[in-house]
C-alpha cells in the first residue's frame, strides 16, 4: 500500500487499526470520528480531523489516500462502506498485521482488519468488512462471510462456515463442519459442536440456545 490511510472511527478499533498500519509501515493521514469531543486530539502522533462525512476530508480517499473503516457496529460499518463505495468508487483497504499469517491459498476480500497473530490455514476464504482480533486460528477450508466478527484467541476448525454478520466472542472454540448461521451470535468462551441457526444466540460448552 503506497498512500497514507484515513481511518474512520477513533474507537478501539481504530486504535488497533493504526497500530497494525505502523506494523507494516503505512502512514496514517489522520482519524475521522462522530465523537466531537475527539476533534483535534491526538491518537499517539495522528490527529482526529473532523466528522466522517466531512467532505473536505473524504474528498481525498482514492486520490491521494485510502480509507479504512474502523467499527465494530455493523450498521455504521455498512453505511460508512457504502458511502466509500457510491461517492468515491473505492473499496476500503486491508488492515493485515505483519505478524499475521495467511496461508498462500488463503483469500480475503476488502475492509478486513486481521490482527496480529491471527492464522488463516489452507483454500480458508475471508469475505469483506470481518473484523478478526488477536490470535484467532481459522483452519483450513473455512469461509468467513462478510461483516462478521471473530474474537481474540478462537479457534475455528477445519471446514466451518461463518455467514454474514455473525459476531463470535472471544475464546470460543467451533468443531469441524459446523455451520453458524447468518447474524448469530456466540457467547464468549463457548464450545459449538452443531450447526447454529441463522439470528440465534448460543453460549455454553456445548453451546446452546439461549
Amino acid at each position: 500500500m503506497e498512500n497514507p490511510v484515513l481511518i474512520f472511527g477513533a474507537n478501539a478499533i481504530g486504535k488497533a487499526a493504526l497500530e497494525i498500519f505502523n506494523s507494516n509501515g503505512v502512514e496514517v493521514y489522520g482519524f475521522l470520528d462522530e465523537n466531537e469531543e475527539l476533534h483535534n486530539t491526538q491518537i499517539g502522533l495522528v490527529s482526529v480531523l473532523g466528522f466522517t462525512d466531512d467532505e473536505a476530508m473524504t474528498q481525498m480517499v482514492g486520490e491521494s489516500c485510502s480509507a479504512f473503516v474502523a467499527t465494530d457496529e455493523n450498521q455504521l460499518r455498512k453505511s460508512q462502506v457504502e458511502m466509500l463505495n457510491e461517492s468515491r468508487k473505492v473499496q476500503p483497504a486491508n488492515a493485515v498485521h505483519r505478524s499475521a499469517l495467511l496461508s498462500e491459498s488463503a483469500s480475503i476480500g476488502y475492509g478486513n482488519m486481521v490482527n496480529a497473530k491471527v492464522f488463516l490455514g489452507a483454500h480458508v476464504e475471508v469475505g469483506s468488512h470481518t473484523i478478526l482480533h488477536t490470535g484467532v486460528n481459522i483452519d483450513a477450508d473455512c469461509k468467513v462471510g462478510d461483516f462478521a466478527q471473530i474474537g481474540t484467541g478462537s479457534n475455528i476448525n477445519a471446514g466451518v462456515t461463518i455467514e454474514e454478520e455473525v459476531f463470535i466472542g472471544s475464546g470460543v472454540t467451533i468443531v469441524a463442519g459446523v455451520t453458524i448461521g447468518k447474524g448469530a451470535r456466540v457467547g464468549a468462551g463457548s464450545v459449538v459442536i452443531a450447526d447454529v441457526k441463522a439470528g440465534q444466540t448460543v453460549f455454553g460448552n456445548p453451546a446452546a440456545a439461549i
